[in-house]
C-alpha cells in the first residue's frame, strides 16, 4: 500500500474517533468503515479501489451466491459445553462412519488408504470474528472418516455472549478462552487421544489451554496444528502498512473501539450502509490471490460481518496482551504442523516461524499465494498436511496418501519440512 494509501487509512480512523463524541448518525458510514477493518481481524484499513459495478448488481450477485454457495452448511450433531462463568459453548460432533470390508469409501481411501483410522478425535477452534464454518472444507473431507469437533468460541457464531463480560463487565483474555476449550474437550471428548488444530485466535485459545493445563496436553493431546497464529508480539504488526500509518491506527484504534461498541446498534446501520466497503477489505486481509472462488470470498464476508461490533471491541484488546511463547513447550513432544500463508497481513508468516523455531521438530508450511484464510484459500494444501500429520501421529496407517486434495510428497511451500 502507497504512503497516501496510509494517510486515507489513518484520516478515516481518526475521523471515526472523532465522530464518538460527536453526531453519531452523521458518522455512521465513516464507523463502519473503521469496523469493517476490525471485523477483518486486521486492525487496520485500506483504500478501496473505485467499483464500476452498480450497487444493485452487487447486491444481487451477493444475494445469488448467498442462496446457491453451499459453504457453511455441513451440520453436526449438536452439544453444549458450560464455561466457568457459564457462558454456553455451542459445539458439534461429526462420528466415524463404520466403513469395513473391501469396498473402502473412495474419500476415506483418498485420505488415509484402506486401513481404519483410530479413535482420535480431531478437535477445530476458529479465529477471530470466524465461526466453526471457516474449517468447512477440512471438516468436509474428514466427515465421517476421523471424529471430529467444531466448536464456536464465546460470543461467535452459535455459542452465547460471554457472562463474565457481560455481566460482570471482565475484560476478555485469552486465557479464558483457553478454559472454554478445556470445557468443550470436557463435555464432546471426555475420554481418547486428541488432535488439536487452531487457527489464528483459535491456535492462541490452544496455547492458552497448555499454559493452564499442561497436564492435559501431556496426557491425551497426540498432535498439534497451529494456522497462522502467533505466540505473541502481535502489536508490532503493520498489517501491509507504512510506519506512519499503522503507528496513528495504533494510537487511536483501543479508544475507537471502545465508543463503537458502545453504539452497537447505529454502527451495525452503519455496516449494512458500507457493505460494499466491507467486502473489499474483508478481501483484501483475508486473501491473496485473485482467482478466489466468490461464493468462498461471499462465505467468508458473511462470516466476519455476522459478529458484533460490541464483540469485535471485547476481544481485540486482549491480542495486544497475548504471550504464550513459554506454552509452546508442552507441544514439544508430538507431531506438530505449523502453517501459515506467505501474504498474510494479519498474523505474518514470521509469526509462524518464530513458532517452528522453538519447535525444532514439527513441520513448517508456508503457502505462497495465501492470506489468512488459508484454510478457505487453498484448501487443499491444509487438507492434504492435517491428513498427512494424523498418520505421523499415529492416528491413520502409515504410508497413506491423500490423492485429491493434494499429494503428502510434495507440498506448496516456501521452505522444506522439517
Amino acid at each position: 500500500m502507497s504512503e497516501s494509501s496510509a494517510e486515507v487509512v489513518a484520516d478515516v480512523v481518526a475521523s471515526a474517533a472523532a465522530a464518538s463524541a460527536g453526531s453519531w448518525r452523521r458518522a455512521t458510514g465513516v464507523a463502519g468503515t473503521a469496523i469493517g477493518v476490525l471485523a477483518a481481524g486486521a486492525a487496520a484499513g485500506v483504500a478501496i479501489e473505485r467499483m464500476t459495478v452498480g450497487r444493485g448488481m452487487r447486491r444481487r450477485a451477493r444475494l445469488a451466491l448467498d442462496s446457491t454457495g453451499p459453504y457453511g452448511t455441513l451440520r453436526g450433531t449438536p452439544g453444549k459445553a458450560y464455561a466457568d462463568d457459564g457462558t454456553e459453548l455451542y459445539y458439534e460432533v461429526d462420528d466415524v462412519v463404520p466403513d469395513t470390508g473391501p469396498d473402502v469409501s473412495p474419500r476415506r481411501r483418498r485420505l488415509f488408504g484402506r486401513k481404519a483410522p483410530a479413535p482420535v478425535t480431531v478437535v477445530f477452534c476458529h479465529g477471530y470474528c470466524l465461526n466453526q464454518d471457516s474449517w468447512h472444507f477440512q471438516r468436509a473431507a474428514l466427515r465421517g472418516v476421523v471424529r471430529t469437533v467444531h466448536w464456536d468460541q464465546r460470543s461467535h457464531g452459535r455459542s452465547g455472549r460471554g457472562v463474565a463480560q457481560t455481566r460482570d463487565r471482565e475484560p476478555l483474555t485469552i486465557d479464558q478462552l483457553g478454559r472454554d476449550l478445556k470445557a468443550v474437550l470436557d463435555a464432546a471428548v471426555p475420554q481418547g487421544p486428541v488432535v488439536l488444530v487452531g487457527h489464528s485466535m483459535g491456535g492462541m485459545t490452544m496455547m492458552a489451554l497448555a499454559a493452564q493445563y499442561p497436564e492435559l496436553i501431556r496426557e491425551r493431546v497426540v498432535a498439534g496444528v497451529f494456522v497462522g497464529t502467533s505466540s505473541g508480539r502481535l502489536g508490532e504488526v503493520n498489517f501491509g502498512l507504512p510506519v506512519a500509518g499503522v503507528n496513528a491506527v495504533r494510537r487511536i484504534l483501543p479508544g475507537v473501539l471502545r465508543a463503537l461498541g458502545q453504539q452497537a446498534e447505529l454502527v451495525e446501520k452503519g455496516r449494512r450502509a458500507t457493505a460494499d466497503l466491507f467486502a473489499g477489505i474483508i478481501k483484501r486481509y483475508s486473501f491473496a490471490g485473485r482467482d478466489v472462488d466468490p461464493a468462498v470470498e461471499r462465505f467468508a464476508e458473511r462470516m466476519i460481518e455476522s459478529t458484533p461490533i460490541d464483540v469485535v471491541a471485547e476481544f481485540y484488546p486482549a491480542f495486544t496482551d497475548h504471550d504464550k511463547t513459554g506454552a509452546l513447550a508442552c507441544f514439544r513432544e508430538m507431531p506438530v504442523l505449523v502453517l501459515a500463508g506467505v501474504r498474510d497481513l494479519v498474523t505474518p508468516s514470521e509469526h509462524s516461524e518464530a513458532i517452528a523455531d522453538l519447535l525444532p521438530d514439527a513441520e513448517l508450511v508456508l503457502v505462497p499465494d495465501a492470506g489468512h484464510l488459508v484454510m478457505l484459500e487453498h484448501p487443499e494444501v491444509v487438507t492434504d498436511r492435517l491428513a498427512d500429520l494424523l498418520t505421523r501421529a499415529g492416528a491413520v496407517p502409515a504410508g497413506a496418501t491423500v490423492s485429491g486434495y493434494g499429494t503428502t510428497s510434495s507440498t506448496r511451500s516456501t521452505a522444506p519440512p522439517r
